[in-house]
């Protein structure tokens, strides 16, 4: 009997953590499985997928930068979370060749801030840094629990044209990236029973990327930060957040989380989580 496989797609794909975390879990729960990378150019990406389709042993892929939606129009169907946000991460191959697409970015970005949203708030604002993919699950989502959204990128027209698409209801704002990287006064109103996240949605801080210039005057005291970059995991972001007294959370968690949504989607079984922390210390390595 053939071992059933699934990779994790993308241009480039060598720093993907996905190979590691999927195989960690395999190991874990005795499932005779394999999940490996595959280096797809964009021009590749349709023989990609042809010549998958039809063998009954692949059960599917990640899709990783910049597939995630040029991928759309290579498959069969959308989960409703997917269509709605415009982006595939995930890709299962059913009966037949039949090929669904997924977003598990959404879901996996939100579980660490599940246990702080079960408060009741009398405001949720977050400031969103970024207008890429990876933003339109952040928008879409953090919209969804009732937050009022500042998106900011170098282009603030197609942050408004993503609030437009994606939270098209509530008083959101669209600003220029560089208005956070200079110190403000502004007086912050009493922030008592109300929720603050800034979340890096963006490349910079990345390994090989510039640093994202935001001054922490800019949020309250108590605010969130949430960077989703993985590389590394300590982003100055991150750090100066910290330095401010501020509650951080790193990319490790959206990472991990969306990649346990679709590890049952393709292996039949939920990821054993209670390993999470053996599993982020293999990751740092």
């Amino acid at each position: 009997m053939s071992i059933p496989f699934a990779h994790v797609i993308g241009d480039p794909i060598a720093q993907s953590k996905s190979p590691l975390i999927h195989s960690f879990w395999l190991e874990k729960l005795g499932i005779s499985g394999r999940y490996k990378s595959r280096h797809v150019e964009a021009d590749a990406l349709r023989d990609y997928l042809s010549k998958y389709r039809d063998d009954g042993s692949w059960i599917g892929c990640n899709v990783t930068m910049p597939h995630k939606q040029s991928i759309i129009a290579e498959i069969d169907a959308l989960d409703p979370v997917a269509e709605k946000l415009g982006a595939v991460n995930t890709v299962v191959r059913h009966e037949n060749g039949v090929l669904k697409g997924f977003n598990t970015d959404a879901s996996g970005f939100l579980e660490p801030l599940l246990p702080m949203l079960e408060t009741e708030h009398l405001f949720r604002m977050a400031r969103i840094i970024g207008t890429g993919g990876a933003a339109r699950a952040v928008i879409a989502t953090l919209a969804d629990r009732g937050f009022t959204l500042v998106v900011a990128g170098r282009n603030p027209s197609k942050a408004r044209a993503l609030l437009d698409e994606l939270a098209p209801r509530g008083e959101h704002h669209a600003i220029d990236i560089a208005h956070f990287a200079e110190p403000t006064d502004f007086p912050f109103d009493d922030r008592d029973r109300c929720f603050d996240l800034v979340v890096n949605a963006s490349p910079l801080g990345m390994e090989g990327n510039p640093p994202l210039a935001f001054d922490w005057s800019h949020a309250p005291p108590g605010g969130i930060a949430y960077d989703i970059v993985t590389n590394p995991i300590e982003t100055p972001f991150l750090k100066a957040a910290r330095e401010g007294g501020h509650e951080t959370i790193n990319g490790f968690a959206m990472l991990i989380g969306q990649a346990a949504a679709a590890f049952e989607k393709f292996f039949g079984a939920p990821p054993p989580r209670e390993h999470d922390q053996e599993l982020q210390e293999l990751l740092l390595k």
